[in-house]
């Protein structure tokens, strides 16, 4: 027997005592039982004809025939069939035979009989058995109590197999529903998952694994409150990288990009979990520090940022602006952005004074030793 008929056999629960409780309620008395084992000496004495008949009956219908197949099917059927009457007519109806009458009811649910054709399947035995004893009882009073018993017992097994049949229904339901709640958690796992996937991709740089210019002002909003409630200062650094263009127009973008991914790495490596990186556009960048004042941030952050590059990228320098707020009053997000990229441009501004007047003092010496 598969497992799932087994498992279904199992809460049913059928005890010896619900047996009698089912047979006081189909009114199956002692004497029927008498009754009906007295009657099966008869019945089996004509059994092969009786199932040859029942079987002949039931091929006639093609919806029956269908299910049935092939003649070794047939022969099996015939077999159970002989001994589902001898069972029927042994005065015995006890646990094992009530099991019996259960596996029947998932048989027939699994091998796809209808509920109407397993009904009219009953209705034709009960009709031949009714006529077959109506021909072997003389005694009217006997034969009338037997057939009464044998409407008793065959409703019995109706009860029993239509028990079986509905429940073997609802496991399925259950089953299916089971899946189908499985499959929608699965997919909403999934659809969360990817859209927490879109979110990252939305807010991360692709380039440099940093977030990205989008969440910038969302981030100092809240960090800046953050920052009200703890009374904290707050420190931002925009940084930019000296002659990128230039760097890009003779060297190419992908040697631009590597510059900008190692500078990515840098940053996400030397800040706390705290700290917030951006990737402003192109080559600036932003840091808010929380809990960080101005000097701090230059001496502690700007400084190790310096080092670890020039190990990385000795030729590339940097212009950093850094504004800090709080923890009395609170520059603007767009405040302190702005003031930041204000004080980058003025570093940027003296770093190339400073380069030209380099540049200059070089030219001049060389001409002086030219002469």
């Amino acid at each position: 027997m598969k497992q799932t008929d087994q498992t279904l056999l199992e809460q049913l629960r059928i005890t010896d005592f619900e047996i009698e409780q089912r047979k006081q309620l189909f009114a199956l008395e002692p004497r029927d039982e008498l009754l009906l084992r007295a009657a099966g000496a008869l019945v089996e004495s004509h059994l092969d004809e009786l199932v040859a008949r029942f079987y002949e009956l039931q091929t006639s219908t093609p919806e029956i025939a269908l299910l049935i197949g092939d003649a070794d099917t047939l022969q099996r059927l015939r077999n159970a069939q002989r001994r589902y009457v001898i069972d029927l007519f042994s005065g015995v109806y006890d646990l094992e035979y009530v099991n019996n009458r259960l596996r029947i009811g998932l048989v027939h649910k699994r091998i796809g009989v209808e509920p109407k054709l397993y009904l009219a399947a009953v209705q034709t035995l009960k009709t031949l058995l009714s006529n077959l004893i109506s021909e072997l009882i003389p005694d009217i009073e006997v034969r009338r109590h037997t057939l009464l018993a044998v409407d008793k017992l065959v409703m019995f097994d109706v009860a029993l197999v239509f028990e079986t049949y509905i429940r073997s229904l609802v496991a399925e339901i259950e089953t299916s529903r089971n899946k189908s709640e499985q499959y929608a958690r699965s997919l909403e796992e999934k659809v969360a998952v990817r859209t927490r996937q879109l979110e990252e991709l939305s807010r991360t740089d692709p380039l440099t694994g940093l977030l990205n210019r989008r969440y910038l002002d969302e981030t100092l909003t809240r960090v800046l409150r953050s920052a009200q409630r703890r009374n904290e200062t707050v420190t931002l650094v925009y940084l930019d990288v000296d002659h990128f263009k230039l760097i890009n127009d003779s060297l190419g973008h992908q040697c631009g990009d590597e510059i900008l991914r190692s500078l990515g790495e840098i940053i996400n490596r030397i800040t706390r979990v705290e700290d917030g990186c951006f990737r402003y556009g192109g080559d600036e960048f932003c840091i808010v520090l929380p809990n960080c004042d101005q000097k701090q941030a230059e001496e502690t952050f700007v400084e190790r940022l310096r080092a670890e590059l020039a190990g990385l990228q000795p030729d590339i320098s940097l212009s950093v602006g850094s504004v800090e707020t709080g923890p009395e009053e609170f520059l603007s997000p767009e405040s302190l952005v702005g003031v930041a990229d204000q004080r980058m441009y003025e570093m940027k501004q003296r770093n190339r004074l400073r380069e030209g007047r380099q540049a200059g003092a070089g030219k001049a010496e060389e001409n002086g030793l030219g002469e």
